[in-house]
């Protein structure tokens, strides 16, 4: 079967690996038809970084644990790419009952079980018993696990009943491609704080998290937020987040973010800038008691936080890796109730088989698609 393979930046290609078996009870094979680029993918797709991020993890200046996640020398090919697909059942083994060939479902891209001490704590991207490292996830290569990535003609799902959520009939898979992890990411970054703090304002400063700031954007309008403020630097961007509802603030580069250009004082932000500056940023924008979520890679040690400022504030910083698993069937409820246009992130669309061209397009959310076997 094919897979789509990392190889070095600019450079991906479909190469043939085994076809998984059920290898428990509780397993289940699916087909990926539905596949979104994740914001994170393009590091390693458009930056030369494998050798640099090596250089600075041995001189100290990487925090270490990228090298847990990425391996010693980070995102270095051949590996299998992707972690974002909605699937379709194919196989089940004897002890799956919640599954049945046909079924169309959201893949967590953190593999989990969902009866450790973490999963019930629904810290499924920290589950103790499917990751021997930092992670147990699908795409980021072997340092993360066997799991392969999500591009492929079949994936072996573990723990199937637990895993893998059921998408509503009424859903259009390509509306939720990214359900897997950005959009769930944006979703734990506005929607619990908003349920505390109804009408509540929100800010999101756009950049390497593209998709995410996006779609937090637009989730904060849809969950009705006072005011929704999004800055960024890319007109593409910008004119989506505006058809999502947002007021658009353009800056020059969100990389050199300032404290000027930010328009107000909000009860929660959204750091997608993935930038120090950023972080900062949106704590010192904070009404008091307010909650900060950054969503990038921070990956020099030694990011400093305005801990003072935080202290007189009562602020929150709230970072970590998502937990899709325990907010999907809330997510995709809301996307069913409501019609969430979801697919207005969606930049490029493009055939399956010509995913090896398309996953190196500069473009803010990439979807991939395929017929599926079975209507």
């Amino acid at each position: 079967m094919r897979e789509l393979t990392f190889l070095r930046a600019g450079h991906l290609e479909w190469r043939d690996r085994p076809e998984p078996s059920l290898q428990d009870p509780t397993d289940a094979i699916v087909r990926p038809f539905v596949a979104g680029r994740c914001d994170g993918d393009t590091l390693p797709i458009h930056r030369r970084v494998s050798r640099a991020m090596q250089v600075g993890l041995r001189a100290g200046l990487i925090d270490p644990v990228v090298g847990c996640i990425c391996g010693p020398v980070p995102f270095q090919g051949p590996f299998a790419i992707g972690h974002e697909c909605i699937a379709e059942v194919v196989e089940t083994g004897p002890d799956v009952s919640e599954m049945q060939r046909g079924d169309v479902v959201v893949v967590p891209w953190a593999v989990s079980c969902g009866s450790c001490r973490e999963c019930r704590r629904g810290l499924t991207a920290k589950c103790a018993s499917t990751r021997t490292s930092t992670l147990a996830a699908f795409g980021f290569g072997p340092a993360s696990g066997p799991w392969g990535g999500m591009v492929a003609d079949r994936l072996r799902i573990p723990h199937a009943d637990h895993m893998l959520v059921r998408v509503p009939g009424d859903i259009d898979p390509l509306r939720v491609a990214a359900a897997s992890d950005n959009l769930a990411d944006a979703w734990r970054c506005v929607v619990p704080p908003l349920t505390r703090r109804p009408g509540g304002s929100v800010l999101v400063l756009g950049g390497a998290g593209q998709s995410i700031g996006l779609y937090a954007a637009g989730l904060a309008v849809a969950h009705g937020a006072e005011v929704v403020d999004y800055v960024d630097s890319r007109p593409e961007r910008l004119e989506i987040a505006e058809k999502l509802g947002a007021r658009v603030h353009p800056v020059t580069h969100t990389g050199a973010l300032r404290a000027s250009d930010i328009p107000g004082r909000y009860d929660v932000t959204v750091e997608a800038s993935s930038t120090a500056a950023g972080v900062d940023i949106g704590l010192r924008a904070l009404e008091p008691g307010g909650i900060c979520t950054p969503v990038g890679y921070y990956l020099p040690r030694g990011t400093k936080v305005p801990l003072m400022h935080m202290y007189a504030n009562d602020a929150t910083l709230k970072i970590g890796v998502s937990h899709v698993r325990p907010v999907l069937p809330e997510l995709l409820d809301f996307v069913s109730r409501t019609g969430f246009p979801a697919e207005h992130v969606t930049t490029m669309l493009a055939d399956w088989d010509d995913a090896p061209a398309a996953y190196t397009a500069h473009t803010t959310k990439l979807v991939l698609h395929r017929p599926r076997l079975t209507r």
